[in-house]
């Protein structure tokens, strides 16, 4: 029988009675489990580990170096860093200081980092390396707040740069002479106190500032503790960017239930770190799973004869069997006994690749594709697809190992609501829905009515109240990676720099990179063309299709990338042989872009430049 949400038995008692903020859950799993492992980290060629004592001597270490920098309650503390157990270590210690931290993507622009900081008015900033730390320095003037640059691995300059050993050390001075400054500081943070600032890219102008107060952290860890997900024995492998929300809740998540956690954001050494560290979950955005399957599936086709034909039999048995467990069907006969010896012979040694532990993987920030998800369930390791935003605090929804239905993203957390509005748009109301957008009151009242937090996505709700996402609302999309792109600044770009651009548009919802397809002024490149010796005389059609129109707009193209973060760079491009029409249907009167027709109209087109 396939379980509803209404026969889940959540232990409400674990969300009631937790923590009131992430300092106190911090010091209470220092107390808990001071001799148990905290982080496992890469150090020279092998694996370091740290205990949770041993975190907080640290920990209170950068609190007490940041109180001594004059960081008061709440004021903001930037971390622009990729993944690394300094990352953990430093927002910790931004917590026991009863400040903010505002997130930065390490791959962020000049322009886009310069204004999360000089918007958020961080006081100091972590820097990973002095690259990081040249970029804030050469933009001083835009960021009059800073008053000090902490770096991870780059080099003091004996002014207003250090290192975090610097700090470190100045915080351990700091507490020889003021021995309660951080338990002080600790006992006076508030749940409705500001812990995160995280900065979300919207359809038009700026990145905005999400207001995520201690209570949503708090209420989330609690939530996914009280339906028994995780326990004190897991493992978990941490790669994803901690700028984001879900990297920001799976380094919350251990503070509540006390696992380990393993961190490396080195993206090119997953597949190799993950026999070593042997995890029993690790979140991840679909791309992950894509690229896998495409690898396993690859090298198995190209390995032919009988290990082709046994692992195609298994991939084969496998879907079914998945897809009759996710029915509430049973498993038995040919099909139960079939599916066991594949396993044995074919997915053990799959499941060997991730280390041999893994009980589930969690999807989220993209869409997962079905297919995939059912595959990696056949095989044993299911992955259990999740659904949040920034807004949310991350997850409003998960799959449960007990009810994991793939193709949606699972039911609520315990004290979560979700409800459709009239449009089919999810709405979501609860303890880890945003305060509000910073200095931003109308986008606010626009986002959140009534305590419901209206998300922008089109979804419905089963039968068995799993919740499933089916379109967007607007055009914002994110690609595989889970990354959001705005579509439309990109367009308005390239069109601003490019005099030959007609239309450009701009494709990934769900892909691995972001792609576009170009239409030309047939004005302008017509006379750009009667300067070409090569196509003096050619028609339209065969200018655009030429190699020199697409070295022309190539150009245009790397112009364009080089003012976007990394994630919304277009890497491949289609020149169309017509532009866009009114009488076609692809724009309206006024010129519009009708998004969702050209991208169906030239769908085989643009499936065509993600194929390899």
């Amino acid at each position: 029988m396939v379980m509803s949400v209404s026969d889940e038995k959540p232990d409400f008692s674990t969300i009631e009675q937790a923590q009131p903020t992430v300092a106190h859950l911090f010091v209470d799993r220092v107390g808990k489990t001071p001799q148990g492992e905290a982080f496992r980290f890469p150090q020279g060629d092998g694996w370091s580990s740290m205990t949770w004592k041993q975190a907080d001597e640290r920990v209170r270490n950068i609190a007490a170096g940041l109180i001594s920098l004059g960081v008061e309650a709440q004021d903001r503390v930037a971390l622009a860093s990729a993944t690394r157990v300094e990352w953990a270590l430093a927002d910790l210690g931004v917590m026991l200081a009863g400040a903010a931290t505002t997130t930065i993507y390490p791959t962020s622009t000049v322009d886009d980092t310069l204004y999360i900081i000089s918007d958020s008015g961080a006081k100091v900033v972590f820097t990973e390396d002095d690259t990081h730390t040249a970029m804030i320095r050469e933009g001083r003037d835009a960021v009059p707040s800073v008053t000090h640059i902490v770096t991870f691995d780059g080099r003091a300059d004996g002014d207003d740069v250090m290192t975090l050993v610097d700090l470190e050390l100045r915080g351990a001075e700091y507490l020889e002479a003021h021995a309660d400054a951080v338990d002080e500081r600790v006992a006076g943070v508030q749940k409705e106190h500001l812990a995160t600032l995280i900065y979300t890219s919207g359809t038009t102008g700026r990145p905005k500032g999400v207001r995520l107060p201690h209570d949503s952290w708090v209420y989330e860890v609690s939530a996914v503790d009280a339906i028994g997900l995780l326990g004190e024995d897991d493992v978990q492998y941490l790669w994803l960017p901690l700028a984001h929300v879900f990297g920001k809740l799976l380094l919350t998540l251990p503070l509540q239930i006390g696992f380990p956690t393993a961190i490396d954001g080195r993206v090119d050494k997953i597949v190799e770190n993950l026999p070593t560290v042997r995890p029993t979950w690790m979140g991840a955005a679909p791309r992950i799973f894509e690229k896998v399957y495409g690898r396993i599936t690859t090298m198995m086709r190209d390995e032919g004869g009988l290990k082709a034909k046994l692992f195609d039999w298994h991939a084969g048995n496998a879907r079914k069997v998945s897809s009759a467990r996710t029915g509430g069907d049973s498993v038995g006969g040919g099909l139960g006994i079939q599916h066991k010896v594949g396993d044995a012979l074919v997915a053990k040694k799959i499941r060997a690749r991730f280390g041999g532990n893994i009980r589930f993987f969690i999807s989220g920030s993209a869409a997962l594709n079905k297919d995939i998800a059912t595959w990696f369930d056949g095989m044993g390791i299911p992955i259990l697809e999740g659904y949040g935003l920034t807004e949310t605090s991350a997850a409003c929804a998960v799959n449960r190992p007990y009810a994991n239905q793939p193709g949606t993203v699972g039911w609520p957390l315990p004290g979560t609501q979700i409800t459709l509005g009239d449009d089919g748009e999810i709405l979501v109301k609860g303890r880890g829905v945003m305060q509000g957008y910073r200095g931003l009151e109308t986008e606010t009242a626009e986002s959140l009515v009534d305590g419901w937090f209206h998300t922008g996505d089109i979804g419905e709700i089963t039968p068995t109240g799993h919740v499933r996402i089916t379109d967007r609302k607007k055009d914002l999309f994110k690609t595989s990676n889970g990354k959001y792109v705005a579509p439309s600044q990109i367009e308005a770009m390239f069109k601003g720099i490019c005099p030959f651009a007609s239309q450009l548009v701009v494709e990934g919802d769900g892909r691995k990179f972001v792609s576009a397809l170009v239409t030309l002024d047939e004005e302008a490149i017509t006379e750009w063309a009667g300067k070409q010796s090569s196509l003096q005389g050619a028609d339209y059609r065969t200018i655009v299709t030429s190699d020199e129109a697409r070295d022309l707009v190539q150009g245009y193209v790397d112009q364009l990338n080089s003012g976007l973060a990394r994630h919304e760079q277009i890497k491949r491009f289609l020149i169309l042989p017509r532009d866009l029409t009114v009488e076609d249907g692809e724009v309206t009167p006024s010129l519009k872009l009708k998004r969702k027709v050209v991208a169906q109209k030239f769908k085989d087109d643009l499936d065509g430049l993600y194929q390899d």
